[in-house]
């Protein structure tokens, strides 16, 4: 999973690195709002991309006195700045900008140097997209898109992905936006879908930090994931019943699990410390994900399994 995540997250920094020189090329000469705009936005993605890369190396550096589950958050953590940094610098330079030329309009240069770059854009950003769509639907399996992302425990994959559908939707609205404009006339259409974009870029930051703030505080495991944690304690000979499964991850393949058990009466303290081995490694053969399990015997509080 680790490996797919770098290889979408590189192939998107390349993208956005050509296309974001070529936007402000464009803009530089057009005088384009929107064009500097879709700048802005390339050069906000190219240094998320950046990010995730740092919050990948830094979710692989091993176990300390200081953290002793890892580092595995700290990927969580660095999606939820590239949120931030989306809403903050991409969202509100681009508003501000189409704002500005709202209220005072310029006629647009050259205006085929922004078709040629734009479609040269598209032609880039098809290309991450296609990678990253590709990634995502072998992640996904058998769940819908929706359903993939808000399951979904590799922030990576998904970021990369509202990214690089937002670069598209941005690419076409600057498009019509400076089409609109050269046809009718009417200058502040440039700023408009400056504004446009700026918008769709909100939309999703705010999505993003949503989908990740989950993973930030401490999310459990999939509700799949608990229940054959749970069978597989059920089952063990020595467990009178299952109180409750906790679980939460400390990265995307890293699940910590907390179990209490409820164990039969009159067991010898070998056959207890059996018990639990062999309940650990069986949970950590049967879900690799699982690095760490607690187990805790505590007398029968409930009916409930807790997952």
């Amino acid at each position: 999973m680790a490996s797919g995540s770098k290889k979408v997250i590189y192939a998107a920094l390349i993208g956005n690195s050509l296309v974001a020189i070529t936007k402000f090329v464009a803009a530089s000469i057009t005088g384009s709002s929107a064009m500097f705009s879709e700048g802005i936005h390339s050069v906000v993605d190219t240094g998320n991309q950046v990010l995730l890369l740092f919050g990948l190396k830094q979710a692989e550096k091993p176990p300390d006195e200081r953290f002793p589950f890892g580092h595995g958050k700290e990927i969580y953590f660095w999606s939820f700045v590239v949120s931030i940094l989306i809403f903050a610098l991409g969202a509100g330079i681009s508003i501000y900008e189409g704002i500005h030329h709202v209220r005072h309009p310029q006629p647009i240069q050259n205006p085929l140097i922004n078709y040629v770059v734009l479609g040269l854009a598209i032609i880039f950003e098809s290309g991450a997209l296609y990678f990253a769509v590709k990634e995502f639907r072998k992640a996904k399996g058998d769940l819908g898109y929706f359903e993939a992302v808000r399951r979904g425990k590799d922030p990576t994959l998904f970021v990369v992905l509202f990214e690089d559908t937002a670069a598209m939707l941005g690419l076409l609205i600057a498009f019509f936006g400076i089409a609109l404009g050269q046809v009718t006339g009417v200058l502040i259409f440039d700023g408009i879908a400056s504004i446009l974009i700026g918008v769709l870029l909100a939309l999703t930051a705010i999505w993003l930090a949503y989908e990740t703030k989950g993973l930030l505080i401490g999310e459990s495991a999939r509700r799949d994931v608990r229940e054959t944690i749970y069978r597989i304690a059920q089952q063990v000979e020595a467990v009178e019943h299952v109180n409750e499964v906790l679980t939460m991850h400390m990265g995307p393949e890293f699940i910590l699990v907390n179990l209490s058990v409820d164990l039969k009466d009159n067991l010898q303290t070998g056959e207890v410390e059996r018990a639990i081995a062999t309940i650990d490694r069986t949970i950590k053969s049967e879900i690799p994900e699982v690095k760490r399990v607690f187990v805790e015997a505590e007398a029968r509080v409930s009916s409930s399994a807790g997952v």
